[in-house]
């Protein structure tokens, strides 16, 4: 078995009976020595600030400061002197993606198993990033996704008036444009929205995002 340097790190976890289990998972590992545990975020960052460890292994959900809260402290403060794992049970897209924009070097899950977690860690100390495998498929799904549909200022404003109920030519009228201009950029609408009609762009929009306006009136 490969040798590691004992690394001091934090347990942090609002569970109790979690917390004691993460311990009791790692007391017996020679290379790790646990120097702190904590219930909170805000906790977390001042044992970060206190105990100076190698690394702080953050729950995600947690009272008065949670643990993507509590990464970005820690990660602004203390930098890559303490590295920030994150353990916890959410593997949603939103979770994993402000964990990593907080500055987490690593995410995983609590069905990680004991030798797993502290391979992890020992990387983790490294610099290495270590996702649990669930992650890693979703966040390479998620970079093999086609780029969202963007519309450009003039076509967004074109689409406003439609979901008003504007014929082309109230359109022309409001937006100070030719009829044929605002056919021109309907078009170009259906074809980014790989829709037929007006009435399917608006809807596909408003579920898009790309239009937040309500619908005011029949469509035209």
């Amino acid at each position: 078995m490969t040798e590691h340097k004992q690394l001091r790190i934090i347990v942090v976890d609002d569970h109790t009976v979690m917390r004691a289990g993460v311990v009791a998972l790692l007391a017996s590992e020679p290379s790790i020595d646990i120097v702190g545990e904590a219930g909170d975020g805000r906790a977390a960052v001042e044992l970060a600030e206190r105990l100076e460890p190698d690394l702080a292994l953050l729950d995600l959900r947690m009272p008065i400061l949670d643990g993507v809260a509590a990464t970005a402290e820690i990660v602004a403060s203390r930098g890559p002197r303490t590295r920030v794992l994150v353990l916890t049970t959410y593997d949603t897209d939103a979770e994993i993606e402000r964990a990593v924009e907080a500055g987490a070097i690593g995410y995983l899950l609590k069905d990680t198993t004991r030798d797993q977690l502290v391979d992890a860690i020992h990387a983790a100390s490294r610099g290495e990033t270590v996702l649990a495998p669930r992650v890693a498929e979703r966040l390479v799904a998620r970079m093999r996704q086609p780029a969202p549909v963007a519309l450009t200022a003039r076509e967004a404003d074109v689409l406003s008036a439609v979901a008003d109920g504007l014929s082309n030519a109230e359109i022309g009228k409001r937006l100070v444009i030719g009829e044929a201009t605002v056919k021109t950029h309907l078009l170009r609408i259906f074809a980014k929205l790989d829709v037929s009609d007006r009435t399917h762009a608006v809807v596909t929009a408003l579920e898009r995002g790309l239009l937040t306006r309500q619908q005011r009136g029949p469509l035209a």
